[in-house]
């Protein structure tokens, strides 16, 4: 038995990315988008190949709302969100469902201009 599809978010778009389903939708010049990535899904090996970059180059700042993610960097280091949480994820990460429950992340973005126009950091460092 599958897991159920989401309701339609009325004023988004559905689209989908390999293996995640995406409602994205406007508000000012923002998207406020809604992520559900299936359990098992990696990014390394679901998504890398239709992004044709070796990392993850996007930032994300948004709720975790469901499920559970986790974010891995180059140098070793493991950000890990069980829901609800608020995520703050830098470019230049691979990442993964933990469990076996969809993860659904709702986000902001600006789509190439998130980390300029969020304040984010612009890459994993330590603090």
């Amino acid at each position: 038995m599958g897991e159920a599809r989401f309701h339609e978010v009325s004023g988004a778009q559905h689209v989908t990315f390999g293996p995640v389903e995406i409602d994205v939708g406007r508000v000012g010049d923002a998207r406020i988008k809604r992520m559900s990535y299936p359990p098992g899904m990696r990014w390394s090996t679901d998504i890398k190949p239709l992004a044709g970059t070796e990392l993850c180059e996007h930032a994300h700042a948004g709720l975790l709302v469901e499920g559970a993610l986790s974010f891995g960097f180059d140098d070793g280091c493991t950000l890990d969100y069980v829901a609800p949480a608020v995520v703050n994820v830098p470019p230049g990460h691979d990442a993964w469902v933990v469990g076996d429950t969809r993860a659904v992340l709702v986000e902001v973005d600006f789509e190439t201009d998130t980390v300029a126009r969020l304040g984010l950091d612009a890459r994993h460092e330590h603090g």
